[in-house]
């Protein structure tokens, strides 16, 4: 990481008891501010779960964002193929939010997938999530496609994203 780091900001590999958290953040964020229901925690917890059992550490990592000691926002990259990587489950607490490290997170899966040769990076995301999906403009990710699909107790518009590495 070159990036200065807000102060007592620190990224770090996930350790035990993170990936409980990262299900339980998604669970709580998206129910308060969205009013998802616990189909789309159900999600997440898959998510982490094959994410666990097939994690290969040569091609894939993850990222914890702690405050102050305390765990507040997180960022994974993914094996999709030899050539395309998938960032996955980039979330910030309320407390994180407004000091750059969506952003952070982001870039750092950004230079962690052209450091391993991948061509692109994917990513799937909602079309109201409007400040995920101004990072991603902002980094260059392109829309490729969407469709409106009704999941998580709500009507919504699921969006692909790629970015060339």
């Amino acid at each position: 990481m070159t990036t200065l780091l807000p102060p007592g900001v620190i990224l770090r590999a996930p350790q035990p008891g993170d990936m409980g958290w990262v299900i339980q953040q998604h669970g709580e964020i998206y129910a308060r501010e969205y009013g998802w229901n616990s189909e789309f925690e159900a999600l997440v917890a898959g998510i982490v779960a094959d994410m666990m059992k097939r994690h290969d550490p040569a091609w894939e990592r993850g990222w914890i964002a702690t405050l102050h000691g305390e765990r507040v926002g997180s960022a994974f990259v993914v094996r999709k193929s030899d050539t395309e990587a998938q960032l996955r489950l980039l979330i910030l607490t309320p407390a994180a939010r407004g000091l750059g490290l969506g952003g952070l997170l982001t870039d750092e899966c950004i230079a962690f997938a052209r450091a391993k040769g991948y061509r692109s990076l994917l990513l799937w995301t909602n079309r109201n999530l409007d400040a995920a999906r101004a990072i991603y403009a902002k980094r260059g990710f392109q829309l490729v496609r969407s469709e409106a699909h009704h999941s998580y107790g709500v009507d919504l518009v699921g969006e692909h994203w790629e970015l060339g590495l």
